[in-house]
Parts: structure tokens; sequence; C-alpha cells
């Protein structure tokens, strides 16, 4: 009987694996975090991702994910992207996102102290071209009256970048 036992074992371990191994995530064309030293990120250092687009048929949204602890002390972010082309052509765009609700809890999901945000970026875009993209993003927060904004945002710990096809 102990045998049997470890083989049922091994069967449902098998299983649940190879349950994993099917249910992969097949939308997803891009998906890179990139953690954020000390948690604390500087204006003047961007997270930057490098991909590769081979489908310039395909509509894709692009999203910008954020992971932030209890220190980040804003109900909102304010982010700048540049998006470099193949051809050189770039893009830029500044973005306002909502972090927290009136009451200042925060949005997204997560159950520990760590908060994950799946911001959309661009929807239903196309890439004009095949090659080598860039994509750089920029902290923006700034208190209100200071035009200088924050040399360092406290409580973001990793920045992520995810492009995922429609089907």
């Amino acid at each position: 009987m102990g045998i049997e036992i470890k083989r049922n074992r091994t069967l449902i371990y098998l299983f649940a694996l190879l349950i994993t191994f099917v249910s992969c995530d097949s939308n997803r064309v891009y998906d890179q975090y990139v953690a954020v030293e000390g948690n604390s990120w500087s204006q003047e250092n961007p997270i930057e991702f490098e991909f590769q687009i081979k489908d310039t048929l395909l509509r894709n949204n692009l999203y910008i994910n954020i992971r932030n602890n209890q220190d980040y002390a804003y109900s909102n972010l304010f982010l700048i992207t540049h998006l470099n082309f193949p051809d050189g052509k770039k893009i830029v765009d500044t973005l306002e996102y909502e972090m927290a609700d009136k009451t200042g809890r925060f949005l997204g999901s997560g159950l520990s102290g760590i908060k994950e945000s799946k911001l959309f970026y661009k929807e239903r875009s196309i890439f004009p071209s095949s090659g080598d993209y860039k994509l750089a993003i920029y902290q923006a927060m700034r208190k209100n009256g200071d035009p200088e904004g924050l040399k360092s945002l406290e409580g973001v710990t990793d920045v992520g970048f995810r492009i995922e096809k429609i089907e």
C-alpha cells in the first residue's frame, strides 16, 4: 500500500506541473521587471526595457506594471515615457495613474505589504516596423508648488513592462 500512495502522490505532482505548463500565458509577447535599487526611484535614472518586435500586423495592449510598498506616500503617479523605434523615431508621453483610493488604500493586487498595479500604457497598438525597440520610463513626481520634482521617489520596489497580443 505504501508504494501505491507514493505513486499517487507522484502522479498528482506531475499533473499539477503539467497544468502549470499548459496554462502558460499565451498572450504574452514581452514581460519584464526591473527592481528599483533601495526602493527609491531616482528622477534621473529611468527604468529601461529593450525588446524585439517581429509581428507588425498584430494589435497589442501595452502595460506599465508598478510594485509599491507602504513607503509610497502618494495617491497618484506621474511618469514620462520615451519609446524609441528601430528607425530612430521617438514618442514621448506624460502619464498619470491613480495609486490609491480616496481613503488612502492602495489600489492594485497583493495581500502583503507590496501592491502590484497593472497600468494601461497603450491600448490596441500596432508596432509599425519589426526590429529592436527601447522604452525608458522616468518618474515625474513633484510636491505641490515645487517645480523641481522629487529627486527620489520612495516606496517603488519594481517597475515592469508588458506587451500582450490581442486575439
